[in-house]
């Protein structure tokens, strides 16, 4: 199963700053258990309309079914592990 994180940023938000270092954690963490996807804003408008993005940070975790949680604002690493267990990562 494919389980991806998706983060979306940008350079300006003072708050995507300090949900990187979470990020990073977990992703050495868990190895290959799920994809992190880092998702810039400002280039990347569209996929941010796509995925109907408003604020920053938000951190949506899917699998082949689709979306199965999303993060708005800085998130603890214990809420995105939960959610990427539910995502079968």
């Amino acid at each position: 199963m494919s389980v991806r994180l998706l983060d979306f940023h940008a350079d300006w938000c003072g708050p995507c700053k300090t949900q990187d270092p979470i990020l990073e954690e977990l992703s050495e963490e868990w190895g290959d258990r799920f994809e992190l996807v880092k998702v810039d804003v400002d280039e990347q408008q569209d996929v941010a309309n796509e995925y109907q993005v408003r604020s920053l940070p938000t951190l949506i975790v899917e699998n082949e079914d689709g979306i199965v949680d999303r993060f708005v604002g800085v998130t603890q690493k214990e809420d995105l592990e939960v959610a990427l267990e539910d995502a079968g990562a």
